[in-house]
């Protein structure tokens, strides 16, 4: 008995301290913290899931003009997940001692850069640069007991995704193998020109926390990746893609896989990213063509993209905050200085980031010539749509149909369990970093928190974020998807 009269009595305390320091508490949260009825944290948190749960399924509904066909490119491979030491075991190799490489030109270098990382527990990404040796290993990884193959490459997962609305027509065009096609939704239309006689293999070699081999020991799960992905990495299938668009007809256009060029050097990815604008440049001005973007750590080529060449002709992007900080410091934009976010993302600053893209390299400003009029921003917590008033409709739906999946799919489950997510989105935000700043807050009963600046409106939801995570890959590209499916690019637009 007395435990609950302690508990109420710091409750009330609590109350009263942010009451005193924030009399505009919002009565959304006071409502689930009253004292005649004393609730554990966790008890009261779990109601705050259920009534965001409740009211995305309320609130979440298509927009009137809704899309017929989509096409997407041009990003795909197979993902092959397999036991690395397994793996490296049925390759014959023997273990030894762990060196990083680069460029992976055998076995003995696969084995050497895999215990590097393995010993240290790190993630790490590698090309191997023999087409015969990779194409050996490939096949032996996916006849190995227990390995598991998936839908890879951004263009793809999104063309699966989209695949799950019956009403919806999807082109993919990327270097689709039979592999591929035959785990492709059979939805899917392929143009026979997209179809090669072997598959484009990523080859995910996991290793579990404590797993030993020889004297290494992982400190901690994680994951070796490497491909010999030339189709990928050289945007091969980009002109194909544009031609098909003509026979097609579609009413959206999906471009990822601009990343893979990255690590082609300099003077190769110039002289393709030229050819690359080139061909988005012809496909017709009526269509909206969004850009998803990934991991970059090239500032140049960041800038390239962002200035001069695909930003300006694309109507939306699509990234998370690791890539939205690097393209600020890239360019040396908004909180450029901040090394790296520490846990949530601060909304304010990002805020400040999205407002400078769609200001300086968008179309907030109605005479200039840039397409640019939306950002999908995603992050663990929370997802925003920065939208130019005018273009687009049914946003706060939208962002709510982004982050519904994030939760749905990162469990593993086709509805929401409140019983297996948590609430990490901060209640009470500022609009800004720096003046002027609006305090805002999160209604759990109306999970959407707009507000303007200029004539660029955010829509902010909070995710319900999986507390034991089956699967991530793939995650952003399914909020992309969702969050395109649920919105309405307008026709009539303001000039």
């Amino acid at each position: 008995m007395w435990r609950k009269a302690s508990a109420a009595a710091l409750l009330a305390l609590a109350l009263g301290y942010f009451y005193h320091g924030s009399p505009e508490l919002p009565e959304q949260i006071l409502q689930y913290l009253t004292l005649p009825n004393v609730q554990s944290s966790s008890q009261s948190q779990h109601s705050l899931e259920q009534v965001i749960s409740a009211a995305w399924e309320t609130l979440i509904t298509l927009p009137t003009r809704q899309w017929s066909k989509v096409a997407v490119g041009v990003n795909a491979c197979v993902d092959v997940v397999v036991s690395g030491v397994g793996l490296l075991q049925a390759l014959a190799v023997d273990p030894g001692s762990g060196l990083d490489h680069e460029v992976l030109h055998s076995k003995e270098d696969l084995k050497e850069a895999f215990i590097h990382y393995m010993q240290r527990g790190a993630a790490a990404e590698r090309f191997f640069s023999d087409d015969e040796a990779f194409q050996r290993i490939a096949r032996a990884a996916a006849e190995y007991p227990g390995a598991k193959l998936y839908v890879g490459g951004n263009a793809a997962l999104i063309g699966q995704k989209l695949a799950t609305h019956p009403d919806l027509m999807v082109l993919l065009c990327g270097p689709v193998g039979p592999k591929l096609h035959e785990l492709l939704d059979e939805q899917i239309v392929v143009p026979p020109d997209s179809l090669q006689e072997t598959d484009e293999y990523h080859l995910i070699l996991e290793y579990k926390a404590g797993e030993q081999w020889g004297s290494t020991q992982a400190p901690q799960a994680n994951r070796f990746i490497f491909s010999h992905d030339v189709s990928n990495g050289e945007m091969s299938s980009l002109e194909t893609f544009v031609a098909s668009l003509e026979e097609f007809e579609p009413d959206l256009v999906i471009l990822s896989g601009l990343h893979m060029m990255e690590g082609q050097g300099r003077e190769l990815w110039e002289e393709r990213l030229k050819e690359a604008v080139a061909a988005i440049s012809d496909i017709p001005k009526d269509i909206p063509i969004h850009l998803e973007l990934a991991s970059m750590t090239d500032k140049d080529y960041m800038n390239s993209i962002m200035q001069e060449q695909v930003m300006p002709i694309v109507s939306s992007i699509g990234l998370n905050e690791q890539e939205l900080l690097f393209l600020s410091q890239a360019a040396e934009g908004p909180h450029a200085d901040l090394a790296s976010w520490k846990g949530i993302p601060d909304v304010g600053r990002v805020s400040d980031i999205l407002f400078w893209i769609l200001e300086e390299h968008g179309r907030s400003d109605l005479s200039s010539e840039a397409d640019l009029t939306r950002i999908h921003f995603h992050t663990l917590a929370y997802h925003i749509l920065a939208t130019v008033d005018g273009f687009w409709g049914n946003q706060a739906a939208a962002v709510m149909a982004g982050a519904r999946v994030a939760s749905r799919q990162a469990c593993g489950l086709q509805s929401v369990d409140v019983s297996k997510v948590e609430l990490k989105a901060p209640l009470e935000f500022n609009s800004s970093h720096t003046e002027p700043q609006e305090k805002l807050s999160l209604n759990p009963a109306e999970p959407v928190t707009v507000w303007r600046r200029g004539n660029v409106t955010f829509h902010l939801t909070p995710v319900l974020v999986c507390k034991q995570p089956l699967r991530t890959v793939g995650l952003g590209d399914a909020i992309t998807a969702e969050g395109l499916v649920y919105s309405e690019f307008k026709t009539e637009q303001p000039f």
